[in-house]
């Protein structure tokens, strides 16, 4: 199926899920596809571009060359890395500690920035904790930031497992009056959806499966 076909079939799941699929924004994550995808999401009307690793992004930046194009930034933020991505990247999707607060506002004063929560108990995920993300929003707003809202990755154990986490999110959200909750992967986009996210992060249900062979990185993206 094409992109398009694909992109049809995702906005149905959002809409039985109780989304509207013309308010839930789907990022077209292009992490390891083929070289083509990005022209093939552009084509299919998806100018929200996600990728996880800063070499990847400004590659990918250059060649599109499309000022409609949003270019989300998913993965670990390496500092030293965030100079080089900067001019292009919308949305920071992963700050996850406050020491990144100062580094991306040198590169790009005022940006838009989500807090990365982690679901999980393993501390090799990216993400803050649920407790720690007031602070954290208030430390990235004092460095000029605007902090949109919140991130989170579903745990592992299918769509089922995420569902608690997705609530919570959501409704730190809320209390925070963050309007922002990117949740959902190609797998577990219903319980995200269904759960009030506002953002879903897909991969493989547009474009297929990954031809390249997955690298050992933090599991972030779909």
């Amino acid at each position: 199926m094409s992109v398009a076909e694909n992109l049809a079939a995702l906005r149905d799941r959002i809409a039985r899920a109780g989304g509207d699929p013309g308010a839930v924004t789907v990022v077209a994550v292009t992490k390891q596809q083929r070289d083509d995808a990005v022209v093939e999401a552009l084509a299919a009307g998806l100018f929200d571009i996600g990728e996880n690793r800063a070499d990847a992004l400004a590659e990918k930046a250059q060649r599109a060359d499309d000022p409609r194009v949003r270019w989300h930034f998913l993965g670990q933020i390496q500092r030293n890395k965030i100079g080089k991505v900067a001019r292009y990247v919308a949305l920071w999707q992963s700050v996850d500690r406050p020491q990144l607060g100062p580094a991306i506002a040198r590169h790009a004063p005022g940006a838009a920035v989500l807090v990365e929560v982690n679901l999980t108990d393993d501390p090799n995920r990216g993400g803050t904790s649920l407790a720690a993300v007031p602070a954290l929003v208030r430390d990235l707003q004092a460095d000029g930031l605007v902090v949109r809202g919140l991130m989170a990755v579903g745990p592992h154990g299918g769509p089922d497992a995420a569902r608690p986490g997705f609530t919570a999110v959501v409704h730190c959200a809320d209390e925070l009056g963050l309007p922002v909750r990117s949740l959902g992967m190609s797998d577990d986009i219903d319980v995200a959806v269904a759960c009030g996210s506002t953002m879903v992060r897909v991969g493989t249900a547009l474009f297929g499966a990954r031809p390249m062979p997955r690298i050992n990185r933090r599991d972030d993206v779909d």
